[in-house]
């Protein structure tokens, strides 16, 4: 059997779980194109810890982590299995590369994860483990950490990364009808597009310091450290695929990867 692909998704509003638009349509091919896989790993940038931390709970609750939304949005379940098996394989692998981590047993699944998986596996019958990012640890760490999990990929896992390729919210908000693509977040986006369709780890590992305008594109990290995972996970000679681009609001480029496959 083929090795799964690796998957970086910017994962947008969560009002795509209800307007899924475009992102949810190109969300639900990818499902129809990988087929349902053993179980998905997915590294969220909703939940941010010091070590990595997997969810070990069998039966992970829909975590409806943000506000000011309308009421419908609330009331969304996705009820997918969690797989304790494959959170302690992936523990024993990273453990095996030198990176300690551990199991939370009760945490459920926020939205970086479910909304785009309610599209992807809208039955909610594949299993699901999260990953959760470490900001303090930069971007080398997470690469290692997709290194690390790779082996996963050959048994029917599919890892994905669930982020997004700029994240500044304060332009998102001030920007709410823009129609075209905010200067820096297109510039930041049109870098980060080259570097990975060029496997320049180097210059992604540094894109503080090498991209145009990082610092606004990503006033903080957590958002773009699930690439990191998911492009670690597919080794250095993957095949790269834009499945997903585009703006919202003019600041949250949506650009989405497919690795391998």
């Amino acid at each position: 059997m083929n090795p799964l692909p690796a998957l970086f998704l910017s994962h947008g509003s969560p009002m795509h779980a209800v307007s899924p638009g475009v992102v949810g349509d190109a969300w639900a091919a990818l499902g129809r194109r990988i087929g349902r896989p053993a179980a998905v790993l997915i590294a969220s940038a909703h939940w941010e810890t010091a070590l990595p931390m997997l969810t070990g709970n069998p039966t992970p609750q829909t975590i409806h982590d943000f506000g000011g939304f309308p009421k419908e949005l609330y009331s969304i379940e996705y009820p997918a299995p969690g797989a304790p098996v494959i959170a302690a394989r992936a523990v024993a692998l990273l453990k095996n590369a030198g990176v300690t981590a551990g199991i939370d047993g009760c945490r459920g699944l926020d939205h970086g994860a479910w909304v785009p998986l309610r599209w992807m596996y809208p039955s909610a019958d594949v299993p699901v483990v999260q990953i959760a990012v470490q900001p303090a640890r930069g971007t080398a760490h997470h690469v290692a950490l997709g290194r690390a999990l790779a082996p996963l990929r050959d048994e029917g896992v599919l890892i994905i990364g669930s982020g997004h390729a700029t994240h500044n919210l304060r332009d998102w908000i001030d920007n709410r009808n823009a129609a075209e693509p905010m200067q820096y977040a297109a510039e930041f986006a049109q870098w980060l597009g080259a570097a990975i369709a060029a496997h320049d780890e180097r210059a992604l590992v540094d894109y503080r310091d090498r991209a145009p305008f990082a610092a606004r594109a990503h006033p903080t990290e957590e958002h773009l450290l699930p690439l990191f995972v998911a492009y670690g996970a597919a080794g250095r000679d993957a095949r790269v695929e834009r499945v997903v681009d585009g703006f919202e609001n003019g600041a949250l480029a949506r650009d989405s990867f497919l690795f391998g496959g």
